[in-house]
């Protein structure tokens, strides 16, 4: 503890002095100083200091023993560093166990926040404020401290199968120079990856969140044309009529679907959302537009959610014909994040139930350390989880915090942390011990045995 706080102290001089402390200087700091020091390099877009995110991630790992490291790159220049991490298991023929988090996280208003966002204030009641606490630098710190620990309590420990641990650049962007590469590279091929754990939420209940799905975002837009003119004629099919005609049928859905939520028929994350996000048209004046002129032209723009259940096919029939038909002078564009199907045409789901024998193994690591799940869900916005799925794998979201506000993406971000150091040690441990099964009643009957 002496060496961690003159660690701490010289962390603080640095910051104080205007410079960066290597990371090398505090690598024997309790797990809560490790996550303050990942959490004060800032990775926020649009510039994530990526380098000293790796550079410090890279040298704790190499700390642990039995980590390999290695650094790669898949966009020219190379400046969006992917790190892997893998501890070997004793028989690296079996499918490997993945871990994922991500580097990046979103932009902070530093005004908006009640301490600096890239500051990780610990407050007196052991909270921690940072961005990116919740999303997601909580979990990849919570990984190797986890096997840190189980190597502290059970030096015999050898995984049977290889742990890999992934951290990916630009997830909060789309992913797509981060994991979407990396899943189409040769370096991911040799894996052999059979399952995948990826970010979740916190949950304000005592009960574990898991998400089996992710909701795919479209982006739509959509255009009317009709006839200008004088501000006090009325005419048929103008622009903006066309497009309020639109915006009315649109709405019209989004309360359908909204009152499915209202009426405890569907969570938020089941049903389609769609969101209007802007509205342009009107002719631009030196003091704002033109106010005796109807425009010729308007154009909305709409945020969509599709979740796995839902049918691409009929909603792009729907927006064509009805939303943005071309008998109304409408034309439309869908610019889809992500796809709905995986590889062989099936929703990107995971199942949840006794099918799936990586589930019960996973459920039961829960368990054991006294934790609860509650009904497994579909996360309302997308990770990068869904380009495991698109590939078969099987991919869950999770993130260990329970009695704790969701604020991703908020101001004054804050974690629950040691805790979940615990329930990664349970599952690290279980699924790099997992056994293929037939049933999930082998698994339990196994794993009653050795407990």
């Amino acid at each position: 503890m002496l060496i961690c706080l003159s660690a701490v102290t010289l962390f603080l001089s640095l910051v104080a002095a205007g410079e960066q402390p290597t990371a090398g200087a505090q690598l024997n700091c309790s797990p809560v100083t490790h996550f303050q020091q990942y959490l004060r390099i800032n990775t926020a877009h649009p510039n994530p200091d990526y380098a000293s995110a790796v550079s410090f991630l890279t040298d704790f790992a190499n700390s642990i023993p039995g980590i390999r490291s290695k650094l790669l790159y898949f966009t020219s220049p190379p400046n969006k560093p992917l790190l892997l991490l893998t501890w070997l298991g004793s028989n690296p023929s079996l499918p490997s166990v993945l871990f994922n988090s991500h580097l990046d996280s979103v932009p902070a208003e530093p005004t908006k926040w009640s301490h600096p966002p890239f500051s990780a204030h610990r407050s007196s009641d052991g909270k921690i404020f940072a961005r990116g606490a919740q999303d997601d630098k909580c979990i990849g710190i919570q990984y190797l401290e986890a096997i840190k620990a189980i190597q502290s309590s059970s030096p015999g420990f050898t995984p049977l199968r290889n742990v890999h641990i992934s951290f990916v650049p630009d997830e909060e962007i789309g992913g797509f120079d981060g994991m979407a590469k990396f899943v189409e590279s040769q370096e991911f091929k040799d894996l052999n990856v059979g399952f995948v754990l990826d970010e979740g939420q916190a949950s304000p209940t005592d009960e574990f969140r898991v998400f089996y799905a992710d909701r795919v975002p479209w982006h739509m837009t959509i255009k009317a044309v009709g006839m200008p003119g004088h501000g006090s004629r009325l005419y048929d099919n103008s622009g903006m009529e066309n497009l309020m005609k639109s915006v009315e049928i649109i709405s019209k859905f989004r309360d359908a679907q909204f009152d499915k939520v209202k009426a405890g028929l569907a969570a938020n994350s089941e049903v389609i959302s769609v969101n209007p996000v802007y509205l342009k048209a009107g002719t631009p004046s030196p003091t704002g537009f033109v106010m005796n002129m109807q425009p010729s032209e308007a154009e909305a723009g709409f945020d969509i959610r599709m979740p796995p259940t839902a049918d691409p096919e009929l909603m792009r029939k729907t927006i064509a014909e009805e939303w943005a038909p071309a008998w109304r002078n409408m034309t439309y564009e869908i610019i889809e994040k992500g796809n709905s199907r995986d590889f062989m045409g099936r929703p990107l789901v995971t199942p949840t139930s006794d099918s799936n024998p990586w589930w019960c193994v996973f459920k039961e690591a829960i368990t054991k350390v006294g934790g609860k799940i509650a009904k497994p869900e579909i996360l309302s916005s997308t990770t990068d989880a869904r380009f495991m799925r698109e590939r078969g794998i099987p991919t869950l979201g999770f993130s260990p915090m329970k009695n704790t506000p969701i604020l991703l993406h908020d101001h004054n971000e804050d974690t629950v942390f040691l805790e979940g150091i615990k329930v990664y040690e349970s599952i690290i441990k279980a699924l790099s011990s997992f056994e293929e099964y037939s049933s999930c009643n082998q698994i339990l009957i196994q794993s009653t045995c050795q407990g």
